[in-house]
């Protein structure tokens, strides 16, 4: 009988789960197992029940993975998570590992030189995943073994259950397309394709194909489940019958609802080629199926451009959450420094969203870092992390709100009684990168990798830079993360009219401060010019967050003219927008706080 543990690790709590792991491996005939933080849906959400890394290891970021080994342990982290991981893991047991520049096979041939038998889970990695690595390994005396039995489940007691929240209808006043015809848009292009189904594993792809929302993984309104999209536009909808109480009717006579334990048999028994998303398919379910054809999500893109409906519903979600937000900044201004903590700023900020009646919920825990806080880019405060808002701070506010018409997303940063030159500096080079990519007019075809530098330029010029992409795609009233579009150097998807992105450069220093400014952004076609030669079609941005900037942290003499003319600008379309709605008191601290520079 193994230890088992069922509380989240702390790190004095990771080293006997560590040990315990080992010991069940060692059962297993296995010299190592990957634990990654993932589900079967592949997607960067997921429910308590599939927080493995967390629960192993203490890490509590949103990517990275875990290589457990007899004699080390490395938890694979990328750029966001580095001085995060540092005071959540216990080091003496537990190696951070810089990913992707050190990649899964690279460590696993020089942890193992003689090799070993490396065990996974093939409902937690995709075939991407695993094809990846095996290649890096060929020629190594290193094998990936899939696991049916996943060790970690074993000693984990009181592991959660899988998430059953009811589903409900997302009406079409905000999807702007019924099902219906989603279905039967995508079915087309199937059978362009020449492939007979599509595998859907994506929870958010389920939710905007079928017009539903759940609430089965915290701040993100998606329902578990799998779904095969066959080429008549019929679906089969793998989900437990208790999501969907009441939603018979709304789904039709078209989506079939089966049990998840038979998604394998019934992927198996397809008949001819079935697309699959080839970064998003779990390993099990590529094995299983005879004919597949791996390519992209037939969701993803449809999804990713707005209609009108669903624009226009997040540009009126992001007007009521901005008087929440200046509510919050004027509250903050009355706080003397040193009276009030993050969570008081989380806490009030909450409160004023709440009186909304179309919050659902918030979209991600708030992030309220002040001080050496602000440095570390995810930071959640807890109980022990809580710290006061003191002079001469900075405080990196990031939070959003899931309303019924839109998701929102928004960072600030504000000072705190009278700031340094040098942090008035670097916020000054991080608005000017945010002001840089707002202004920005590019060809239609380029992707993110292609045009997120601007944002950086004004940081690389003081030889500064930050560790996480400029910016991520946004759902409608779906994951405040979206997929596939990013600005983000390693991004190949091209932008298009009616995605929806955030705007967010930033400048870290490691215990020190942290800042970071973000506005979501929607591409549209960019009006011509009123005289000259339009040499080509552009591409633009149109601002959909409207909350003022700290004006007490900018050195205008070190901002162009254009630039203060936007920033002006922005700050008239604020006063114009969002003052109206506000009452007296806010509106007059709006004044005062977006005044022409």
């Amino acid at each position: 009988m193994f230890q088992t543990f069922d509380i989240t690790a702390r790190p004095d709590q990771g080293p006997p789960r560590l040990e315990a792991l080992r010991a069940a491996l060692v059962a297993q005939g296995l010299d190592g197992f990957i634990v990654p933080r993932a589900d079967a849906h592949q997607g960067e959400y997921v429910a308590p029940r599939d927080e493995r890394l967390s629960w192993l290891t203490g890490f509590t970021g949103s990517a990275g993975f875990c290589v457990a080994l007899a004699a080390s342990a490395g938890v694979f982290i990328d750029g966001r998570y580095r001085t995060q991981v540092k005071a959540q893991v216990a080091l003496s047991h537990f190696t951070p590992v810089h990913w992707p520049e050190v990649s899964l096979a690279a460590w696993l041939r020089e942890q193992l030189p003689t090799g070993g038998r490396i065990g996974f889970d093939p409902w937690l990695m995709s075939q991407s995943q695993v094809a990846q690595a095996r290649e890096a390994l060929e020629g190594s005396a290193v094998e990936l073994v899939a696991v049916a039995d996943n060790p970690v489940d074993r000693i984990w007691v009181n592991q959660p259950g899988p998430a059953l929240a009811a589903a409900k209808i997302h009406p079409l006043e905000f999807a702007g397309e019924s099902h219906e015809a989603k279905r039967a848009r995508l079915a087309e292009d199937l059978r362009a394709r020449k492939v007979i189904a599509a595998v859907i594993t994506l929870p958010d792809s389920l939710a905007w194909l079928l017009n539903i929302r759940g609430a089965d993984v915290g701040r993100n309104p998606v329902m578990q489940g799998f779904g095969i999209l066959h080429d008549d536009g019929a679906v089969t909808l793998f989900a437990h019958q208790e999501k969907l109480v009441g939603l018979r009717d709304h789904l039709g006579a078209d989506v079939t609802v089966a049990h998840p334990e038979t998604l394998g048999d019934q992927v198996a028994a397809l008949q001819g080629p079935v697309l699959m998303d080839r970064d998003t398919v779990p390993y099990a379910l590529w094995k299983a199926c005879a004919e597949p054809v791996l390519d992209r999500d037939p969701c993803a893109l449809p999804k990713a451009r707005k209609n009108p409906t669903e624009i226009a519903g997040m540009a009126e979600a992001h007007l009521r959450d901005a008087m929440a937000m200046i509510e919050l900044l004027a509250w903050l201004d009355e706080q003397n420094p040193g009276t009030i903590t993050e969570t008081d700023v989380v806490r009030r900020l909450e409160e004023l969203r709440r009186r909304d009646n179309a919050l659902q919920d918030i979209s991600f825990d708030t992030i309220s870092g002040t001080g050496p806080n602000g440095a570390i880019m995810h930071y959640r405060v807890t109980e022990e992390t809580d710290s006061r808002l003191e002079d001469g701070h900075l405080l990196v506010l990031d939070s959003g709100g899931q309303y019924l018409d839109g998701t929102t997303d928004i960072t600030r940063t504000i000072a705190i009684g009278d700031v340094g030159e040098e942090e008035k500096a670097c916020y000054t080079r991080v608005l000017q990168g945010m002001i840089a990519m707002s202004r920005l007019r590019w060809p239609k075809g380029l992707a993110g990798r292609d045009i997120e530098m601007a944002g950086r330029m004004p940081l690389w010029l003081a030889h500064q830079d930050f560790d996480h992409g400029l910016g991520h795609g946004v759902g409608a009233y779906l994951n405040v993360h979206e997929g596939p579009q990013r600005l983000s150097r390693i991004s190949h998807v091209p932008l298009e009219p009616g995605m929806i992105l955030s705007n967010e450069p930033g400048y870290y220093r490691e215990g020190a401060f942290g800042i970071r400014l973000e506005n979501l952004v929607v591409v549209e076609e960019a009006e011509p010019p009123k005289t000259g030669d339009a040499h080509r079609a552009m591409l633009a941005w149109r601002t959909l967050t409207f909350v003022p900037l700290d004006r007490r942290l900018i050195l205008p003499g070190a901002m162009s003219r254009a630039e203060i003319d936007w920033l002006n600008g922005y700050h008239a379309q604020v006063r114009e927008k969002v003052g109206p709605r506000l009452g007296k008191a806010a509106q007059m601290w709006l004044d005062a706080a977006s005044a022409p520079i």
